[in-house]
């Protein structure tokens, strides 16, 4: 089954230093896949503090925001060697400007 092939781990990445980083990943293997759901503001900060070595292999980058969701997918495309695989958007607040950007990121 997929629990034989799947571990779980949850950390507030808007928190995490780079050395907290290396050290979680020193604990549990390098991350296969992240799932990012920032505040408004983005991931600015932690998509360009992602290490070269043991980045993930894939991104799931959720956004309140389209702006910042298309400003934080340039670091991550041009700077640090993801390509966007696929994106859409989610309109879960009907009636009004909101919604939900989804995109999903691999590395190059």
């Amino acid at each position: 089954g997929l629990s034989a092939n799947t571990e779980f781990r949850v950390a507030d990445l808007f928190k995490m230093t780079p050395e907290a980083y290396a050290a979680l990943c020193e604990n549990g293997g390098a991350f296969d896949k992240i799932l990012i759901d920032p505040p408004r503001d983005g991931a600015i900060d932690l998509v360009k503090s992602l290490p070269e070595e043991g980045a993930p292999r894939r991104i799931v980058y959720v956004s309140c925001s389209p702006a910042t969701l298309a400003r934080d997918a340039a670091v991550l495309v041009h700077q640090k060697g993801y390509r966007l695989v696929t994106a859409g958007v989610a309109n879960m607040f009907p009636h009004t400007a909101h919604v939900e950007s989804i995109a999903l990121f691999e590395r190059a």
